[in-house]
């Protein structure tokens, strides 16, 4: 959804934006090449992105979470800023290396960390949580009905040998799919860890409510999430300037938000999704911070 993105942010040649989520940079790029004397901010925890960093003077690219948005454009004196764009997807690079982690497709350790500085890992979780506490994890971040029934065959396994491979919990865990489901039922489990394991939540309702700090009057806020926890934060927050989506209205009746949309929810052509079937799942919502 690269060009929907990209005109939803509505660049400004001489504009200051951020890309709060560089991966491979294909965003960062697009917004560059529509810049003349602007500037451009991308974060990005995980020090695999660096290898794709273009070599443009307008680019000052941050190694860290995007969770860190204003103390880092204070430091680099680029508040206010124009627009935001975050991408929340696994980037390829992290998504295609077997020891990254991430993917049920390959058999590699049991990892998942965006930024591998961390203390935390996949591996952390599944073997040293405890059985309610895993259960949580699975059905508040998995939307897994059976999260308990999960978690107990976890701890009846790693109680006689840790779990320390994605391929070791892909073989556990199968016998609990249903029939049919078994990759629906895989990605749910690894959605449920990833999202533990880097705080992703948190992290964007850290950026959300920075954005209302940080972005001028009329700047844009372009969000393309994958998930529905990370889409209703999103809606609901754009919406009422709250994540529970509780409409506030002042004196006149009219919604006292700090934002507006600007378009309806996008989604993926067929064209996108034949050429990535992740695309599938993108949602986009754009919004424009209130006069």
């Amino acid at each position: 959804m690269l060009d929907a993105a990209i005109n939803g942010l509505s660049v400004k040649p001489a504009g200051t934006y951020v890309d709060a989520t560089f991966g491979g940079g294909g965003h960062s790029r697009a917004i560059l090449d529509k810049l003349d004397d602007g500037r451009l901010i991308a974060f990005d925890q995980d020090e695999d992105a660096i290898r794709n960093l273009p070599d443009d003077p307008r680019l000052v690219f941050l190694n860290h979470n995007f969770r860190f948005l204003k103390n880092f454009l204070k430091w680099h004196e680029s508040i206010p800023v124009d627009g935001i764009l975050a991408d929340l997807g696994i980037s390829s690079h992290q998504i295609d290396k077997s020891e990254r982690g991430f993917s049920t497709r390959f058999d590699g350790p049991l990892d998942m960390r965006m930024n591998r500085k961390s203390d935390k890992s996949a591996a952390n979780v599944v073997n040293n949580y405890t059985t309610d506490e895993l259960a949580n994890v699975l059905y508040l971040y998995g939307e897994l009905k059976n999260a308990k029934k999960i978690a107990n065959a976890i701890e009846k396994r790693r109680s006689a040998q840790a779990i320390e491979t994605t391929g070791q919990l892909v073989e556990l865990l199968t016998p609990l799919a249903a029939r049919g489901r078994e990759m629906k039922f895989m990605a749910q489990v690894f959605q449920a860890l990833r999202i533990e394991v880097n705080g992703e939540l948190d992290a964007l309702k850290a950026l959300l409510e920075q954005s209302v700090e940080v972005l001028k009057p009329g700047g844009r806020l372009v969000i393309i999430s994958y998930h529905s926890l990370e889409d209703r934060l999103v809606k609901n927050f754009l919406r009422s300037g709250n994540f529970e989506g509780k409409i506030e209205k002042d004196f006149f009746g009219n919604v006292s938000g700090p934002f507006k949309l600007v378009s309806k929810l996008q989604k993926a052509s067929d064209e996108e999704i034949k050429q990535n079937k992740r695309a599938r799942s993108a949602r986009l919502r754009i919004a424009e911070k209130n006069q």
